[in-house]
């Protein structure tokens, strides 16, 4: 008997310890008490029966376990609270938590689409109290139900705060009404879908506050994403939900956001130097963040006096009381433009339209054939430009920002758009006016069927270059200039800068660009017979060149360079003048393209030095390549090694012998043998002496050092007469050992440090 009594008193004795003991689940037959908290496994959290300020209520809630200062993060009851300490919290067979008062009526309770067999209420470290089936999972995923879904005033790391399309969840914030009284206040943040998706902050029903569109990186205008590189942000919209959720890269710190009872939203941390919550970042921060602080159209800047100012192309309204701006000249439609405007807060986005998966070029042309599109910009600039943001209505909440690196293009009626912001790019190494059309995006969009691979006649290291067909029926080259490409925007200054006023026959012409929707495009006269590289190098077309056509086609560029060197407004060096970059129009008459490394001489100036050395292989003298030195002389070694390449059809780089193709002719010049060198396609058209001719002038022009090579005055005298000829030094030629990489693929870029001073060389486009 004594033994049975010593049992009874060890079991009494466990059961009280166990009902003492902390724990972190609330199981069907393990209620909670007021008086009694769970605690999560690493001593975070606890959650129990509170109290808050001076009221007598009692709530269920979260808060820190181990901060001094009681602060809550998620109550159940808000709304609904206990009149004494007589609440029990259940766990019922289902899966489903009770709150019950003192006469067991239910005050809150929980609901779930799943029931469990063996359910258990879990506190969570990251805050979220969970039900699920089972005790062997913190996977809140799995969870029948959880507290995150069902925010208070604060967010915590990794909850959620948006929409659910599929269970129509609604993760939003309300404000407690004061300190003493949790219920849902007069403030509340939530996200708006009716347009393209985002955060506003409403007093009641009137927003007073709007966090900007996601952009792929932050939420563009909001200081409080922006400005803080602690804070590690994701945002999901698709079909399911919308929402955006936070992490907080110091995981030791406690940190969460929360919406005052001020309407302040606030990143707090907490600091054990100052033994409380330390403000993190907050929004709104200034008056101008109030939501339509100035009218449509207009911008808020907190550094200006008046603070809201007319976009430009606006002015304000004549009615005194009126802040909205309108615009200076009325739109027209189909004779619109867009003005791209950057460091501002993108405006309401409450009835705009988007798409993920188009172009920013295919938006401007949406916006465009549309006459309600008031304007546009890139949904997504993580990388590069992607998706499009339309808007249809007057644009509002407009903020200027210093964080926002986004562009908005706005609709303009064409003569506010103007040549001089498309120019603004083109003249800014040259102050003269570039008589040259501004062309638009929609224009060149539709003759080449939208950029279709159909209509692609090649790829170059700057980009792509497109057919198409104007209006008016004329045939065009659009060279696309590449986004990724470092060198896109220089080439497209130089392109239009060196070549918009050059009017020469034996030049390709520029006919204008476009400068729209992050586009460079330069839109040339078509040659129909495409690069002369295409046919010497080939060994069926090669035979349509015979030497005739050969010999005016060498002509025609030397006439070309000496206007480029000589004649032309300024003395321009084109720096990559190749088989490549030669065109030919349909009478077979050649054309020198692309000036995207050209550089100019004003003056008395013949040469100049650089140290980021560019061109292509095989048409480089070895002064720009080692010294980086480079005059007009250099185009006269690329064209000796060009009409080399012309006689003998073959190229320079590649060519199969023990020396390239100058160390090879000019062998064959100091042995008598210059016949061996010529393309066997053109021998039975061959004038075997203008043949010689031009290959001895082409090795003059090849000369080691720049002072033996001729200028292009004497070169073209030099073919075009029969007086004698200078005899010809050791040419400045590359053995193919020497040379490094391969040229093979057009988008090859070489790099070797010589000397201390990088070459970049590119192959042939």
């Amino acid at each position: 008997m004594e033994g049975v009594t010593l049992l009874l008193f060890g079991l009494a004795m466990l059961n009280n310890l166990a009902a003492t003991t902390v724990r972190d689940i609330i199981k069907t037959v393990q209620p909670l008490n007021d008086g009694q908290i769970i605690v999560s496994a690493g001593e975070t959290f606890a959650l129990g029966f509170f109290s808050p300020g001076n009221s007598k209520n009692r709530y269920v809630g979260i808060w820190y376990h181990k901060i001094p200062i009681q602060t809550l993060v998620w109550i159940a009851n808000r709304d609904n609270p206990l009149a004494d300490s007589s609440g029990v919290l259940m766990l019922n067979e289902s899966g489903v938590l009770a709150l019950l008062n003192h006469n067991k009526s239910v005050i809150w309770s929980s609901n779930s689409s799943r029931s469990a067999k063996y359910p258990v209420a879990k506190l969570l470290d990251t805050g979220n109290f969970i039900v699920q089936d089972g005790n062997n999972n913190n996977d809140s995923r799995d969870s029948l139900w959880q507290s995150f879904d069902h925010p208070v005033d604060t967010v915590l790391p990794g909850q959620k705060l948006g929409r659910s399309i599929i269970t129509g969840l609604n993760w939003y914030l309300s404000s407690w009404n004061n300190s003493d009284d949790p219920s849902q206040g007069i403030y509340n943040i939530q996200v708006d879908t009716g347009g393209y998706p985002q955060f506003v902050l409403r007093e009641g029903t009137v927003k007073i506050y709007r966090f900007g569109p996601w952009n792929g990186i932050h939420s563009g205008g909001s200081p409080l994403v922006q400005q803080n590189s602690a804070l590690i942000f994701t945002y999901v919209s698709n079909e399911e939900e919308t929402y955006v959720m936070y992490d907080f890269i110091h995981k030791s710190t406690s940190f969460r956001m929360v919406l005052a009872t001020d309407g302040n939203f606030k990143g707090v941390y907490w600091s054990d130097e100052e033994n409380g919550w330390a403000e993190f970042a907050r929004a709104p921060v200034d008056v101008c963040d109030s939501y339509e602080k100035c009218g449509a159209y207009a911008s808020c800047n907190i550094n200006n006096a008046p603070l809201c100012d007319c976009l430009d192309g606006f002015v304000q309204k004549t009615t005194y009381t009126d802040s909205d701006c309108v615009r200076r000249t009325s739109l027209s439609c189909h004779g619109d433009g867009f003005l791209k405007f950057s460091g501002l807060k993108l405006p309401d986005t409450e009835r705009s339209w988007f798409d993920k998966n188009i172009s920013l070029m295919d938006c401007s042309i949406l916006c465009m054939k549309n006459c309600s599109c008031t304007a546009y910009a890139a949904l997504d600039i993580s990388k590069g430009t992607r998706g499009c943001l339309l808007w249809f209505n007057d644009l509002t909440d407009i903020k200027k920002v210093t964080e926002v690196d986004q562009d908005i293009y706005i609709r303009m009626a064409g003569a506010e758009v103007g040549e001089r912001h498309a120019n603004s790019i083109i003249n800014e190494h040259d102050k003269e006016d570039v008589e040259l059309p501004i062309l638009d995006l929609s224009e060149i969009s539709s003759a080449t069927n939208n950029f279709s691979s159909d209509n692609k006649l090649g790829q170059g290291g700057f980009g792509s270059v497109y057919k198409g067909t104007l209006n008016d029926g004329r045939e065009i080259a659009v060279k696309r200039l590449s986004e990724n490409s470092r060198q896109g925007l220089q080439e497209f200054k130089n392109e239009v800068m060196h070549i918009a006023k050059l009017q020469h026959r034996n030049l390709v012409r520029l006919l204008g660009c476009c400068i729209q929707a992050g586009e460079r495009l330069l839109v040339y006269e078509f040659m129909p017979n495409k690069s002369l590289d295409s046919f010497i190098f080939d060994e069926k077309k090669s035979m349509l060149l015979d030497w005739p056509r050969r010999l005016v086609i060498i002509n025609g560029i030397a006439r070309g360079l000496l206007y480029l060197h000589q004649d032309s407004r300024h003395r321009i060096v084109h720096r990559d003048l190749k088989a490549g970059n030669v065109l030919l129009d349909s009478e077979l008459n050649p054309k020198i393209s692309d000036f995207g490394l050209a550089r100019s001489f004003g003056g008395n100036e013949t040469g100049a030095n650089t140290n980021h050395v560019v061109g292509t292989y095989g048409y480089m003298p070895p002064e720009y390549i080692f010294e980086g030195a480079y005059s007009t002389k250099l185009d006269v070694f690329s064209f000796g090694v060009l009409i080399l390449e012309i006689v003998c059809g073959k190229r320079n780089r590649g060519f199969y012998h023990e020396d390239n193709l100058l160390g090879h002719a000019w062998r064959l010049f100091t042995e008598g043998k210059c016949c061996e060198i010529v393309d066997a396609t053109i021998k039975d058209s061959l004038n075997l002496s203008a043949a010689l001719r031009a290959i001895h002038v082409g090795l003059l022009c090849v000369q080691l050092s720049p002072d033996d090579r001729p200028n292009m005055s004497s070169v073209v005298l030099m073919l075009t007469s029969e007086s004698a000829l200078p005899q010809p030094k050791v040419p400045g030629f590359f053995t193919n050992r020497n040379v490094v990489g391969d040229s093979s693929s057009p988008s090859t870029h070489n790099q070797y440090s010589n000397n201390e001073m990088t070459v970049s060389l590119m192959s042939a486009r």
